[in-house]
């Protein structure tokens, strides 16, 4: 199962030792996306690797401190929400079609 790790980059406070961090986690293996913040200093890493491959990759770019590491649950909630959004639409297709047919049967009366 995929994780979430975040980490603070205690040197990221310009573009390029952004872009340095960005390509320092994207060389590791198992690595699925990247998000890099610079007013935080964090570093969200989610995919199958390894936490400690990714902090010890990153401390060639600058002091690194471990926020979390867990699960990455977010995918799931982002396809739910879209679910449940795509059901209400057929949900209201369907009462707006009950309603047309209900018209058309009192105007036939």
């Amino acid at each position: 199962m995929a994780q979430k790790v975040v980490l603070k980059v205690m040197t990221m406070t310009d573009d390029k030792t952004k872009k340095k961090a960005i390509e320092a986690a994207a060389d590791i293996f198992g690595v699925d996306s990247i998000a890099a913040d610079l007013n935080d200093q964090k570093l969200t890493v989610i995919g199958l690797m390894d936490s400690v491959a990714v902090v010890k990759k990153l401390k060639k770019v600058g002091k690194v401190d471990i926020v979390s590491v867990g699960p990455a649950k977010e995918e799931k909630k982002e396809e739910k929400k879209e679910e449940k959004k795509e059901e209400k639409k057929e949900e209201k297709k369907e009462e707006k079609k009950e309603e047309k047919k209900e018209e058309n049967k009192e105007e036939k009366k």
